[in-house]
Protein backbone atom coordinates (compact mmCIF):
# COMPACT_ATOMS: atom_id res chain seq x y z
CA UNK A 1 0.00 0.00 0.00
CA UNK A 2 2.86 2.43 0.53
CA UNK A 3 3.89 2.48 -3.15
CA UNK A 4 0.04 2.66 -3.69
CA UNK A 5 -0.18 5.80 -2.00
CA UNK A 6 2.77 7.53 -3.70
CA UNK A 7 1.15 7.01 -6.78
CA UNK A 8 -1.82 8.05 -5.52
CA UNK A 9 -0.31 11.50 -4.07
CA UNK A 10 1.43 11.52 -8.14
CA UNK A 11 -1.88 11.43 -9.68
CA UNK A 12 -3.16 14.20 -7.73
CA UNK A 13 -5.45 12.42 -4.97
CA UNK A 14 -3.76 14.06 -1.98
CA UNK A 15 -2.33 17.65 -3.00
CA UNK A 16 -1.71 17.91 -6.73
CA UNK A 17 0.70 20.25 -6.15
CA UNK A 18 3.58 21.51 -8.51
CA UNK A 19 6.68 19.36 -7.41
CA UNK A 20 9.25 21.00 -5.75
CA UNK A 21 12.66 19.71 -4.86
CA UNK A 22 12.80 17.90 -1.67
CA UNK A 23 14.56 19.47 1.40
CA UNK A 24 18.13 18.14 2.41
CA UNK A 25 18.15 16.63 6.33
CA UNK A 26 19.75 14.90 8.28
CA UNK A 27 19.95 10.99 7.60
CA UNK A 28 19.53 10.83 11.39
CA UNK A 29 17.85 13.55 13.30
CA UNK A 30 18.56 11.79 16.41
CA UNK A 31 22.02 12.98 16.18
CA UNK A 32 21.25 16.79 15.42
CA UNK A 33 19.32 19.43 17.42
CA UNK A 34 16.00 20.78 15.75
CA UNK A 35 15.19 24.18 15.15
CA UNK A 36 14.45 26.78 17.78
CA UNK A 37 10.74 27.56 18.80
CA UNK A 38 9.60 30.48 16.23
CA UNK A 39 7.61 33.69 16.54
CA UNK A 40 5.42 32.14 14.09
CA UNK A 41 4.58 28.23 12.82
CA UNK A 42 5.52 27.64 9.39
CA UNK A 43 4.12 24.36 7.76
CA UNK A 44 6.62 21.55 6.78
CA UNK A 45 9.00 22.31 3.96
CA UNK A 46 8.00 19.16 2.56
CA UNK A 47 4.42 19.92 2.33
CA UNK A 48 3.34 22.34 -0.62
CA UNK A 49 0.77 25.25 0.56
CA UNK A 50 -2.37 24.60 -0.68
CA UNK A 51 -4.36 26.77 -2.85
CA UNK A 52 -7.73 28.15 -3.65
CA UNK A 53 -8.99 28.20 -7.44
CA UNK A 54 -9.28 31.63 -8.18
CA UNK A 55 -11.89 32.35 -11.04
CA UNK A 56 -11.14 35.87 -11.96
CA UNK A 57 -14.82 37.34 -12.25
CA UNK A 58 -15.67 41.13 -12.61
CA UNK A 59 -16.94 40.20 -8.66
CA UNK A 60 -14.49 37.59 -7.88
CA UNK A 61 -13.99 34.53 -6.46
CA UNK A 62 -11.85 31.66 -5.07
CA UNK A 63 -12.35 27.93 -4.58
CA UNK A 64 -11.47 26.09 -0.98
CA UNK A 65 -9.68 22.98 -2.17
CA UNK A 66 -12.30 20.14 -0.23
CA UNK A 67 -10.38 17.09 -1.66
CA UNK A 68 -7.36 18.22 -0.41
CA UNK A 69 -8.79 18.66 3.33
CA UNK A 70 -9.19 16.43 6.31
CA UNK A 71 -11.35 16.53 8.47
CA UNK A 72 -13.77 19.56 8.79
CA UNK A 73 -12.47 23.20 9.72
CA UNK A 74 -10.96 25.04 6.86
CA UNK A 75 -7.84 26.74 7.43
CA UNK A 76 -8.48 30.41 7.35
CA UNK A 77 -6.53 31.05 4.31
CA UNK A 78 -8.42 28.60 2.27
CA UNK A 79 -11.57 29.43 3.55
CA UNK A 80 -13.53 30.42 0.09
CA UNK A 81 -13.85 34.12 -1.04
CA UNK A 82 -16.78 36.10 -2.61
CA UNK A 83 -17.16 39.23 -3.27
CA UNK A 84 -18.66 42.07 -5.43
CA UNK A 85 -16.25 44.96 -5.99
CA UNK A 86 -12.95 44.12 -4.13
CA UNK A 87 -11.86 44.01 -0.27
CA UNK A 88 -11.90 46.83 1.20
CA UNK A 89 -9.29 48.12 3.64
CA UNK A 90 -10.66 49.17 6.70
CA UNK A 91 -8.49 50.51 9.58
CA UNK A 92 -10.15 48.93 12.41
CA UNK A 93 -9.63 51.90 15.14
CA UNK A 94 -11.43 53.96 12.79
CA UNK A 95 -14.67 50.90 12.33
CA UNK A 96 -17.65 52.09 13.57
CA UNK A 97 -21.02 49.94 13.40
CA UNK A 98 -24.55 51.83 13.31
CA UNK A 99 -28.03 50.36 14.89
CA UNK A 100 -30.89 52.89 13.92
CA UNK A 101 -34.20 52.82 13.02
CA UNK A 102 -37.16 51.04 15.46
CA UNK A 103 -35.45 51.02 18.28
CA UNK A 104 -34.99 52.98 21.24
CA UNK A 105 -31.90 54.22 21.35
CA UNK A 106 -29.85 54.52 18.18
CA UNK A 107 -25.94 53.71 18.64
CA UNK A 108 -22.62 53.70 17.00
CA UNK A 109 -20.33 50.90 18.05
CA UNK A 110 -16.60 50.80 17.69
CA UNK A 111 -14.81 47.82 17.41
CA UNK A 112 -13.59 47.97 21.19
CA UNK A 113 -17.34 48.15 22.53
CA UNK A 114 -18.11 45.24 20.09
CA UNK A 115 -15.62 43.13 22.08
CA UNK A 116 -16.71 44.49 25.87
CA UNK A 117 -19.95 42.26 25.21
CA UNK A 118 -20.29 39.06 26.29
CA UNK A 119 -18.86 36.65 22.99
CA UNK A 120 -20.09 33.57 21.73
CA UNK A 121 -18.04 31.01 19.66
CA UNK A 122 -20.35 28.82 16.78
CA UNK A 123 -18.78 26.12 15.09
CA UNK A 124 -20.60 26.19 11.04
CA UNK A 125 -20.16 26.09 7.48
CA UNK A 126 -20.37 29.23 5.46
CA UNK A 127 -22.07 28.35 1.79
CA UNK A 128 -22.23 30.93 -1.19
CA UNK A 129 -26.02 30.56 -2.46
CA UNK A 130 -24.59 30.17 -6.13
CA UNK A 131 -22.37 26.83 -4.86
CA UNK A 132 -22.95 23.64 -7.16
CA UNK A 133 -23.23 25.50 -10.53
CA UNK A 134 -20.91 23.00 -12.03
CA UNK A 135 -23.35 20.33 -10.44
CA UNK A 136 -26.34 21.24 -12.22
CA UNK A 137 -26.00 22.56 -15.54
CA UNK A 138 -22.74 22.30 -18.33
CA UNK A 139 -21.38 19.75 -16.31
CA UNK A 140 -17.74 18.61 -17.43
CA UNK A 141 -15.83 15.30 -16.31
CA UNK A 142 -12.88 17.11 -15.55
CA UNK A 143 -13.80 19.40 -12.73
CA UNK A 144 -12.40 18.64 -8.91
CA UNK A 145 -14.49 18.50 -6.09
CA UNK A 146 -12.86 22.25 -5.36
CA UNK A 147 -14.41 23.79 -9.02
CA UNK A 148 -18.06 21.96 -8.34
CA UNK A 149 -18.58 22.72 -5.03
CA UNK A 150 -15.60 24.67 -3.42
CA UNK A 151 -18.11 27.65 -2.26
CA UNK A 152 -18.35 26.24 1.40
CA UNK A 153 -16.11 26.17 4.07
CA UNK A 154 -16.58 25.89 8.06
CA UNK A 155 -14.88 28.07 10.90
CA UNK A 156 -14.61 28.87 14.14
CA UNK A 157 -16.43 31.99 14.53
CA UNK A 158 -16.15 34.54 17.23
CA UNK A 159 -18.06 37.51 17.64
CA UNK A 160 -20.91 38.78 20.32
CA UNK A 161 -24.77 37.34 19.53
CA UNK A 162 -26.47 40.18 17.69
CA UNK A 163 -29.69 39.96 20.55
CA UNK A 164 -27.13 41.34 22.94
CA UNK A 165 -26.76 44.51 20.85
CA UNK A 166 -30.82 44.36 20.28
CA UNK A 167 -31.49 44.21 24.20
CA UNK A 168 -28.73 47.12 24.48
CA UNK A 169 -30.12 49.79 21.55
CA UNK A 170 -34.23 48.40 22.48
CA UNK A 171 -36.01 47.15 19.11
CA UNK A 172 -39.68 48.40 19.58
CA UNK A 173 -43.01 46.55 19.38
CA UNK A 174 -43.66 45.80 16.02
CA UNK A 175 -40.09 45.73 14.36
CA UNK A 176 -39.44 42.35 11.66
CA UNK A 177 -36.99 42.79 10.03
CA UNK A 178 -33.38 44.56 9.68
CA UNK A 179 -30.92 45.65 7.19
CA UNK A 180 -27.39 44.90 7.16
CA UNK A 181 -25.71 47.00 5.48
CA UNK A 182 -21.79 46.47 4.28
CA UNK A 183 -18.68 48.76 3.99
CA UNK A 184 -17.57 47.45 1.00
CA UNK A 185 -17.32 49.72 -2.85
CA UNK A 186 -20.82 47.22 -3.67
CA UNK A 187 -22.00 48.95 -0.05
CA UNK A 188 -23.96 45.38 0.21
CA UNK A 189 -27.12 45.06 1.68
CA UNK A 190 -29.81 42.37 2.53
CA UNK A 191 -32.54 42.36 4.70
CA UNK A 192 -33.04 39.72 7.51
CA UNK A 193 -36.12 38.69 9.36
CA UNK A 194 -35.75 39.88 12.83
CA UNK A 195 -36.56 36.68 14.41
CA UNK A 196 -33.10 34.98 12.93
CA UNK A 197 -31.43 37.66 15.43
CA UNK A 198 -32.84 36.62 18.77
CA UNK A 199 -32.10 32.87 17.16
CA UNK A 200 -28.33 32.68 16.62
CA UNK A 201 -26.95 35.67 14.48
CA UNK A 202 -23.84 37.56 15.57
CA UNK A 203 -21.56 40.12 14.37
CA UNK A 204 -18.40 37.90 14.32
CA UNK A 205 -15.07 39.79 14.51
CA UNK A 206 -12.62 36.34 14.46
CA UNK A 207 -12.06 32.97 12.87
CA UNK A 208 -10.07 29.98 13.97
CA UNK A 209 -9.14 31.86 16.55
CA UNK A 210 -7.58 35.12 14.95
CA UNK A 211 -8.80 38.19 13.68
CA UNK A 212 -10.98 37.98 10.50
CA UNK A 213 -9.20 37.69 7.38
CA UNK A 214 -9.57 40.96 4.79
CA UNK A 215 -11.75 38.96 2.28
CA UNK A 216 -13.76 37.90 5.20
CA UNK A 217 -15.12 40.73 6.17
CA UNK A 218 -12.30 42.41 8.54
CA UNK A 219 -12.89 43.93 10.83
CA UNK A 220 -16.36 42.86 11.42
CA UNK A 221 -19.13 41.04 9.62
CA UNK A 222 -22.51 39.66 10.04
CA UNK A 223 -23.10 35.86 10.64
CA UNK A 224 -25.86 33.50 10.19
CA UNK A 225 -25.10 30.13 10.63
CA UNK A 226 -26.68 28.20 7.74
CA UNK A 227 -28.90 30.48 5.44
CA UNK A 228 -27.05 31.75 2.40
CA UNK A 229 -23.74 33.14 2.22
CA UNK A 230 -24.52 36.58 0.73
CA UNK A 231 -26.99 37.81 3.70
CA UNK A 232 -24.07 37.40 5.94
CA UNK A 233 -23.07 40.83 4.76
CA UNK A 234 -18.93 41.70 5.38
CA UNK A 235 -17.48 44.88 6.48
CA UNK A 236 -20.70 45.58 8.47
CA UNK A 237 -21.32 49.46 8.77
CA UNK A 238 -24.86 49.77 9.20
CA UNK A 239 -27.99 47.67 10.65
CA UNK A 240 -31.28 49.65 10.45
CA UNK A 241 -34.42 47.83 11.99
CA UNK A 242 -38.11 48.04 10.12
CA UNK A 243 -41.28 46.63 10.22
CA UNK A 244 -41.28 45.09 6.78
CA UNK A 245 -38.23 44.00 4.27
CA UNK A 246 -36.15 46.85 2.50
CA UNK A 247 -36.25 45.12 -1.01
CA UNK A 248 -32.63 46.17 -2.34
CA UNK A 249 -31.30 45.23 -5.09
CA UNK A 250 -29.51 42.43 -3.93
CA UNK A 251 -32.84 40.99 -3.23
CA UNK A 252 -34.78 41.48 -6.29
CA UNK A 253 -32.77 41.82 -9.07
CA UNK A 254 -30.48 39.55 -7.73
CA UNK A 255 -30.71 36.59 -4.96
CA UNK A 256 -34.00 35.28 -6.15
CA UNK A 257 -34.90 31.96 -7.92
CA UNK A 258 -36.19 32.41 -11.44
CA UNK A 259 -39.12 29.12 -11.36
CA UNK A 260 -40.17 27.30 -14.14
CA UNK A 261 -43.66 28.91 -13.50
CA UNK A 262 -42.38 31.96 -14.39
CA UNK A 263 -42.51 33.19 -10.89
CA UNK A 264 -39.07 34.00 -8.78
CA UNK A 265 -38.34 32.56 -5.34
CA UNK A 266 -37.21 35.43 -2.94
CA UNK A 267 -35.87 35.28 0.47
CA UNK A 268 -34.59 31.62 0.27
CA UNK A 269 -32.51 32.22 3.19
CA UNK A 270 -31.80 27.99 4.39
CA UNK A 271 -29.34 25.94 2.69
CA UNK A 272 -30.79 22.79 1.88
CA UNK A 273 -28.94 19.73 2.96
CA UNK A 274 -26.10 18.41 0.49
CA UNK A 275 -22.92 16.47 0.21
CA UNK A 276 -20.53 15.62 -2.22
CA UNK A 277 -18.05 12.75 -2.32
CA UNK A 278 -14.06 14.50 -1.98
CA UNK A 279 -12.50 11.03 -2.14
CA UNK A 280 -12.20 9.32 -5.08
CA UNK A 281 -12.38 12.06 -7.41
CA UNK A 282 -11.09 13.83 -10.14
CA UNK A 283 -7.98 13.90 -11.04
CA UNK A 284 -7.51 10.67 -9.07
CA UNK A 285 -6.35 7.59 -10.64
CA UNK A 286 -7.06 4.71 -8.31
CA UNK A 287 -3.19 2.39 -8.41
CA UNK A 288 -4.90 -0.64 -8.38
CA UNK A 289 -8.28 -3.02 -6.85
CA UNK A 290 -9.07 -3.22 -3.01
CA UNK A 291 -10.62 -1.91 -0.45
CA UNK A 292 -10.73 1.88 -0.67
CA UNK A 293 -12.60 4.57 1.59
CA UNK A 294 -14.81 6.66 0.17
CA UNK A 295 -14.76 10.19 2.31
CA UNK A 296 -17.08 13.29 1.85
CA UNK A 297 -18.61 16.23 3.04
CA UNK A 298 -22.16 16.41 4.13
CA UNK A 299 -24.07 19.76 5.17
CA UNK A 300 -27.64 21.03 6.10
CA UNK A 301 -28.67 24.91 7.03
CA UNK A 302 -31.50 23.48 9.07
CA UNK A 303 -29.52 21.53 11.81
CA UNK A 304 -27.84 18.34 11.80
CA UNK A 305 -27.02 15.88 9.54
CA UNK A 306 -29.05 12.74 10.29
CA UNK A 307 -27.46 10.48 7.59
CA UNK A 308 -25.61 9.81 4.60
CA UNK A 309 -25.73 7.13 2.21
CA UNK A 310 -23.19 6.02 0.00
CA UNK A 311 -23.92 4.35 -3.89
CA UNK A 312 -21.20 2.12 -6.11
CA UNK A 313 -23.23 1.92 -9.08
CA UNK A 314 -25.18 4.72 -9.66
CA UNK A 315 -27.91 5.04 -7.16
CA UNK A 316 -29.60 1.28 -7.82
CA UNK A 317 -28.38 0.79 -3.95
CA UNK A 318 -27.74 2.73 -1.23
CA UNK A 319 -25.46 1.84 2.28
CA UNK A 320 -25.38 3.85 5.34
CA UNK A 321 -22.06 5.16 5.88
CA UNK A 322 -20.53 6.08 9.19
CA UNK A 323 -20.23 10.00 10.27
CA UNK A 324 -17.15 11.53 12.14
CA UNK A 325 -18.19 12.69 15.35
CA UNK A 326 -18.52 15.21 16.36
CA UNK A 327 -21.57 16.17 14.40
CA UNK A 328 -23.14 19.28 15.22
CA UNK A 329 -25.54 21.94 13.62
CA UNK A 330 -25.28 23.87 10.66
CA UNK A 331 -22.24 22.30 10.16
CA UNK A 332 -19.86 20.07 7.99
CA UNK A 333 -19.99 16.58 8.68
CA UNK A 334 -17.01 14.23 7.00
CA UNK A 335 -18.49 10.27 6.38
CA UNK A 336 -16.79 7.30 5.44
CA UNK A 337 -17.69 4.18 3.58
CA UNK A 338 -14.90 0.96 3.14
CA UNK A 339 -15.52 0.08 -0.52
CA UNK A 340 -14.36 -3.00 -2.19
CA UNK A 341 -13.00 -1.78 -6.14
CA UNK A 342 -13.26 -4.66 -7.57
CA UNK A 343 -12.13 -3.45 -11.20
CA UNK A 344 -14.91 -2.52 -13.11
CA UNK A 345 -17.00 0.42 -13.96
CA UNK A 346 -18.30 2.44 -10.99
CA UNK A 347 -20.36 5.10 -10.45
CA UNK A 348 -20.49 6.58 -6.73
CA UNK A 349 -22.70 8.93 -4.99
CA UNK A 350 -23.53 10.30 -1.97
CA UNK A 351 -27.11 11.57 -0.05
CA UNK A 352 -27.38 13.20 2.47
CA UNK A 353 -30.42 13.38 5.12
CA UNK A 354 -30.94 16.29 7.90
CA UNK A 355 -32.64 15.50 11.00
CA UNK A 356 -36.08 17.74 9.20
CA UNK A 357 -36.20 14.66 7.48
CA UNK A 358 -35.20 16.72 4.18
CA UNK A 359 -33.73 14.35 1.82
CA UNK A 360 -30.97 15.51 -0.62
CA UNK A 361 -32.57 15.28 -4.10
CA UNK A 362 -31.47 13.67 -7.57
CA UNK A 363 -30.83 16.51 -10.25
CA UNK A 364 -33.90 15.20 -12.07
CA UNK A 365 -35.71 16.14 -8.59
CA UNK A 366 -34.38 19.40 -8.13
CA UNK A 367 -34.85 20.21 -12.04
CA UNK A 368 -38.25 19.44 -11.79
CA UNK A 369 -38.84 21.90 -8.34
CA UNK A 370 -37.29 24.51 -9.87
CA UNK A 371 -36.36 24.68 -13.29
CA UNK A 372 -33.46 24.28 -15.36
CA UNK A 373 -32.76 28.41 -15.47
CA UNK A 374 -32.29 28.55 -11.38
CA UNK A 375 -28.30 29.85 -10.32
CA UNK A 376 -28.90 29.33 -6.49
CA UNK A 377 -29.53 26.69 -4.12
CA UNK A 378 -28.07 23.82 -6.40
CA UNK A 379 -27.61 20.76 -3.90
CA UNK A 380 -28.82 17.88 -6.58
CA UNK A 381 -26.91 14.32 -5.82
CA UNK A 382 -23.54 14.35 -7.44
CA UNK A 383 -21.16 11.34 -9.27
CA UNK A 384 -17.91 10.35 -9.97
CA UNK A 385 -17.52 7.49 -12.62
CA UNK A 386 -14.35 5.16 -11.85
CA UNK A 387 -13.13 3.82 -15.14
CA UNK A 388 -12.03 0.55 -15.62
CA UNK A 389 -8.32 1.77 -16.26
CA UNK A 390 -8.74 3.79 -12.26
CA UNK A 391 -9.79 7.35 -13.99
CA UNK A 392 -11.99 9.49 -11.84
CA UNK A 393 -13.70 11.58 -13.80
CA UNK A 394 -16.96 14.20 -12.65
CA UNK A 395 -20.65 13.65 -13.52
CA UNK A 396 -21.68 11.17 -15.21
CA UNK A 397 -24.90 9.49 -13.49
CA UNK A 398 -25.20 6.22 -14.59
CA UNK A 399 -22.76 3.12 -15.12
Amino acid sequence: MADAGRRLERSGGFHAARPAPRPRVPDDPTKVPGTPPSELGQRSPFEQPLRRVNRRLPSGESETPLQDLRGIITPSDLHFERHHAGVPAIDPERYRLLVHGMVEHPTVFTLGDLKRFPSRSQICFLECSGNGGPGYREIKKESTPQQVDGLTSTSNWTGVPLSILFREVGVKPGARWFLAEGQDAAVMARSIPLAKAWEDAMVAYAQNGEPLRPEQGYPARLLLPGWEGNTQVKWLRRIEVADQPFMTREETAKYTDPLADCTARMFSFEMDAKSIITFPAYPLVLPQKGWWEISGLAWSGRGRISAVDVSTDGGRRWERADLDDPVLPKCHTRFRFLWNWKGGEAVLMSRAADETGYVQPTLEQLVAARGAGTNYHLNNIRSWRVQRDGHVVFGLSSP
